[in-house]
């Protein structure tokens, strides 16, 4: 385990003591960094080898003087030489090595002065020895520590799901599939991410399989079904002949490698491919987005759009923000100078209980979980610093992932949120230890967040959690309109809304509010979804609405009207939306975010009610009718070819056919429905209502288009259809106007 920062800092203030006159390059560099390492806690030999031999450009043959594969060179020089020359002489080694063992960094020193280069992120730091101890954080990746601020669109995302998406096409390619494919690749993740952020011992996972294993693979599979028997067994239950090097792996619990599957099989490549995952830096991966990715690499096809197929991070919050995360921090804000309070807060936020109904990977229980955390950590500042006594973080830290719930249909993103959790969890573990010099680690895992794996629409959700104890209720339940939906859906619509008439025209995501709704009677529960905008406009409102309003009682807390829901990412999946908050009771201040464009940014008006139009006004629907209210003609649907799109023209057809067949011009009209008159386009169709059949025989391209639609109709599967073959030249329903009508583009 990585060792404080408490106790990294003492260490560095006592390495710089004892080698403040070293001065010769080849006498003493070895013990120097020897020394260097055992500052974090790491055994040097272990991780990194001197004198390390690669080929240099023109053949030459080199030696590093320092090589932890895929982390770091060192280049040592003698007292005052030219730190320059150093850094060159490190480049110069790229070359000879291979791509995924190259490093992140380059650090050159003279016993005196260190240079740090960080590759990645084109930074470079220098200091003397004298102040080591002030610049330690920059070392932290030795250690295991991260300090990071995730990016909303990081292409780190991206290219991580990419090399689980290659080990896991190799598996599949052999012949490990299904189940035991799935919990392999979640444990893979694990350990990946264990290694580089401190869970393991640093980097024991990558060398293990890398100095254990054969090249050609034949023994990675028992080796690593060996490492997973090893983490899910505890220390004193360990054989004592065990191989020091797995005996140095923690028992890990949360029964993440409890399941004994069967043994996979490698090859070289197999192997290569996992070796290049563990070369990647794992520590940068955001949980909340790499949950969506990582289940996107079990499909080829949505894999080349890797970037279309997760929530940002930035979306997430517009909708957690409003539902409790303002308030939290605005009552953090008045009492943060009474300790009593504080701790009291403290408590209410260690108790407070969230569900997501559809929770697929996890991303807002993520999300949600670490911004709790990062709200816990500001009132532990404040509590340690009104404390004059020592204080164990590890006591101190209350919150913990089990209470986040969720339930998904699929097994595969429902361990996934099981992962993303426990690694969200460390990660503001070692945000703690940064922030306090006190080491803090889960292990082993004794608590997990309650994912269920369940049809959410069809279970009792005080099954999952007793109501009394859940505090918000959010997610972004599938959208699906009703043209969209499969069997089990339309299934699922008739048990959720079992004889109210009309609601088959409503969005599946609908069932969410009414399930919400139900289970929240009489409770103070808060609850939020992501929405398709349909939901507040047309005929959806006066259905579902009237139910939400007039059985369950429902007050709208807070509304984002219209916004693009989005990824930037190349191939980005792109929907207009909306988000609701909403509860079984009343509130005051209540707020509507509106956007001057969809894609705009949002500005937020407080409002004394809103309705669910999404605007400010009393509650009120318009209930779907099929008689004007007053004395005007009905609205009716235009016509409709049922043609096979033998009667339909383009603008250039339209003009390549009246050259051909010119007497034909004057059967030929334009044709307007929505998507021309909104998009400005051209479109024509052949209108045959007083053609004799004499004057079609003599127009014998537009005959032939006829006898098209004829035999279109004919094979039709629909006996109307095919009773419509008898009348080639007509549109299968026409409804045109003979007077002056208003034309509605639906």
């Amino acid at each position: 385990m990585p060792l404080s920062w408490n106790e990294i800092k003492k260490r560095s203030i006592e390495f710089s003591k004892e080698w403040a006159t070293e001065s010769r390059e080849n006498a003493e560099a070895k013990s120097f960094w020897d020394g260097f390492f055992n500052v974090f806690g790491i055994t040097r030999k272990r991780v990194a080898s001197f004198e390390e031999p690669v080929s240099k450009l023109g053949s030459r043959r080199g030696f590093i003087d320092l090589f932890w594969k895929g982390t770091i060179i060192v280049e040592h020089k003698s007292r005052n030489a030219d730190l320059e020359k150093a850094y060159a002489q490190a480049i110069d080694y790229f070359p000879g090595i291979p791509e995924y063992e190259l490093p992140k960094y380059i650090l050159v020193s003279d016993f005196n002065k260190f240079r740090l280069y960080d590759l990645e992120e084109s930074t470079q730091h220098e200091f003397e020895l004298k102040d080591f101890h002030k610049h330690i954080h920059l070392f932290g990746f030795i250690a295991g520590y991260r300090k990071r601020d995730y990016k909303e669109e990081d292409p780190v995302n991206i290219k991580a799901a990419e090399l689980m998406g290659q080990f896991h096409d190799n598996l599949l390619k052999a012949g490990y599939k299904g189940h035991e494919l799935e919990v392999f690749l979640v444990r893979i993740l694990f350990c990946l991410f264990a290694d580089d952020t401190g869970i393991f011992e640093k980097d024991i996972f990558k060398d293990y399989i890398q100095q254990k294993t054969n090249e050609d693979g034949s023994n990675l599979g028992p080796i690593l079904a060996l490492m997973f028997q090893t983490l899910n067994t505890p220390e004193k239950n360990r054989q004592s002949t065990l191989d020091d090097d797995l005996n140095l792996l923690p028992y890990v619990n949360g029964k993440l490698f409890a399941e004994q599957l069967q043994v996979a099989s490698f090859d070289s490549d197999m192997r290569k491919s996992l070796l290049k995952c563990c070369y990647f830096d794992w520590a940068k991966i955001s949980p909340a987005v790499f949950g969506s990715l990582f289940q996107s690499v079990m499909d080829q096809e949505q894999r080349r759009n890797l970037g279309a197929h997760y929530t940002p991070e930035k979306s997430i919050l517009k909708l957690i923000k409003p539902l409790f995360l303002d308030e939290l921090y605005e009552e953090f804000g008045k009492i943060k100078t009474n300790k009593n309070k504080l701790e009291e807060f403290h408590k209410k936020l260690a108790s407070l209980r969230f569900l997501d109904p559809a929770c697929g990977c996890g991303n807002f229980l993520v999300i949600t979980y670490r911004e709790l955390r990062l709200l816990e950590i500001e009132v532990l500042k404040l509590l340690i610093k009104k404390s004059e006594a020592y204080l164990d973080i590890n006591l101190l830290c209350k919150l913990d992932v089990d209470s986040m719930y969720g339930i998904e249909t699929e097994e595969f993103p429902a361990r996934i949120a099981e992962v993303a959790m426990w690694l969200i969890d460390h990660q503001m573990n070692i945000r703690l230890s940064e922030e306090f010099g006190q080491y803090f680690v889960r292990l082993p895992l004794k608590k997990s967040a309650s994912i269920t794996i369940d049809n959410a629409l069809r279970i009792n959700w005080d099954d999952i959690i007793k109501k009394d104890s859940l505090s918000y209720i959010l997610g972004n339940p599938p959208f699906v309109g009703k043209q969209h939906r499969n069997i089990t859906q339309n299934e699922d619509m008739v048990v959720v809304y079992k004889d109210v008439n009309g609601a088959g025209v409503l969005d599946y995501v609908t069932c969410w509010y009414i399930k919400a709704a139900d289970y929240v009677q009489g409770t103070q529960i808060k609850i939020a979804f992501v929405s398709t905008n349909s939901l507040s406009q047309g005929e959806q409102v006066g259905i579902l609405w009237d139910i939400l309003f007039n059985k369950y009682r429902i007050k709208i807390h807070f509304a984002h009207r219209t916004f693009q829901w989005y990824s930037e990412a190349k191939g980005k999946a792109s929907v207009h939306v909306v988000i609701i908050g909403f509860g079984n009771y009343d509130i005051k201040d209540k707020k509507i975010f509106d956007y001057t464009k969809p894609n705009s940014e949002a500005h937020e008006i407080k409002v004394n009610n809103i309705n669910p139009y999404l605007v400010e006004g009393r509650d009120f629907i318009i209930n779907k009718r099929s008689q004007p209210i007053c004395n005007v003609p009905e609205i009716n649907f235009g016509n409709m070819p049922n043609d096979g799109g033998h009667l339909i023209l383009t603008n250039d057809e339209k003009e390549e056919f009246v050259k051909i067949e010119p007497n034909a011009l004057k059967y030929i009209r334009p044709l307007i429905s929505a998507k021309e008159h909104l998009s400005n386009m051209k479109r024509w169709c052949f209108w045959l209502v007083d053609i004799s059949p004499d004057e079609l025989r003599k127009l014998k391209e537009t005959a032939k288009r006829v006898e098209e639609v004829k035999k279109y109709r004919s094979i039709s599967e629909r006996a109307a259809t095919k009773k419509l073959a008898n009348y080639p030249t007509l549109f299968g329903e026409i409804r045109q106007p003979k007077n002056d009508y208003i034309w509605i583009p639906r």
